[in-house]
Parts: C-alpha cells; sequence; structure tokens
C-alpha cells in the first residue's frame, strides 16, 4: 500500500481497495487509531485539526439534486449538534461538471461551501469550522457519496483542539518540517481523483 506522507500524488486505497482517492500529504488513516463506521474512510492530518471524510450514505431519492448537497450538510450538522441557527451558515453550493471527475458512474456532483459551530467528544466549547462538502450521487447503487473537509477557523481555548502536541525537538535536526495545512486544493484534488474499483462495494 502507498502511503500519501509524501506528497498527493500516488492513489490511496478506500474501502479495502474497492474505491481509491490522492489523498493529501501529512494525511493519517484515523481508522489506526480507533474504530471507524464501515461506511467512512477518516483522514486526520499530523500536524493541525483538519480532517477529511469520505462516507457512503443512503441515495435521497426524494431530495432534488441541486438541494441535495444542503441536505446532507444539516445532516452533518446534526451530528455536530450544530442545528441551531446561528451555529451553522451555507455560502455557497455549486454544480461541479461530471466530466471532471475521475467517478464516470455518478449523475451529478456539487460542491458546498458553509461554516458550522463545532463542539469536540461533547465538550461545551465549540469551535469555528469551514466545511467544504462534495457530494457525488450514485442513484444506481442507492448512494450519496459524501466528501467532507473540515477545516477549522478558530478554536476555543478550551477546547481539547487547542492542545497541540509539542515537537520533538530532541535529535540531529534532519527531521522533515511538517507538512503544510491542507487547503481547498487539496479537498477539490481527491473529489476529483476518487475512482470506483469493484461496484460489489455497494452490494
Amino acid at each position: 500500500m502507498h502511503s500519501s506522507r509524501g506528497g498527493a500524488g500516488p492513489a490511496h486505497p478506500l474501502f479495502g481497495g474497492a474505491m481509491s482517492a490522492a489523498v493529501p500529504r501529512g494525511a493519517v488513516d484515523v481508522s489506526d487509531l480507533r474504530e471507524i463506521p464501515d461506511n467512512q474512510e477518516v483522514f486526520a492530518h499530523c500536524h493541525t485539526d483538519q480532517s477529511l471524510v469520505v462516507e457512503l450514505l443512503e441515495h435521497q431519492g426524494q431530495v432534488a439534486d441541486a438541494d441535495a448537497a444542503e441536505f446532507h450538510f444539516d445532516d452533518v450538522a446534526g451530528s455536530n449538534k450544530a442545528l441551531e441557527p446561528e451555529a451553522l451558515e451555507v455560502s455557497g453550493v455549486e454544480p461541479l461538471p461530471v466530466s471532471e471527475l475521475s467517478l464516470s458512474q455518478c449523475s451529478s456532483a456539487w460542491v458546498l461551501t458553509g461554516v458550522q459551530l463545532v463542539s469536540k467528544f461533547n465538550e461545551a466549547a465549540r469551535n469555528t469550522v469551514a466545511l467544504h462538502l462534495g457530494l457525488l450521487r450514485l442513484p444506481q447503487f442507492s448512494t450519496d457519496l459524501l466528501v467532507t473537509f473540515n477545516d477549522p477557523l478558530t478554536i476555543s481555548p478550551e477546547s481539547s483542539s487547542s492542545i497541540i502536541p509539542e515537537e520533538d525537538s530532541g535529535g540531529s535536526g534532519s527531521a522533515e518540517s511538517p507538512p503544510e495545512p491542507w487547503t481547498v486544493q487539496d479537498f477539490h484534488r481527491l473529489l476529483r481523483s476518487l475512482t470506483l474499483h469493484d461496484p460489489g462495494l455497494f452490494e
């Protein structure tokens, strides 16, 4: 298996190799640290509080394509306990041309940008998180594929996220510099590179 720590180029296997995508440099596979639901792949930046989530969800056939991204944004807000009006805001929803995607089976694709106030581990402290959400609709597989990039804008001093481990300063000084924070371009690169290798994933 390729590691994605050296750059954003190598395709990283997802869901046991049934899919793959270009995961950005500095990504830690959270399933190596804790249990993750079978319908998710979760990657955390090794030096920031950023995360990327690839998620297979039930296709919401009753929701029009143009409204589906906001439907899932509200669903994510519920998971983040950010349902009150002042805790979430959508700043834009744009269609993504399917011709730009490696996932040729996709019927339509959308990108949403928004902000949520999110508590971590049920803490009272709330962090302001920019949320970039990519939705790839796969009705023939009864699936909505969601890619979420969580990019903290401000972190409450009371949040556990404000505690960042110190760098190990001991040593020869030849250690690599930490990876740069991820960008929206990294999110779009992952979204566009998603590839299906085994349709049996959806059975």
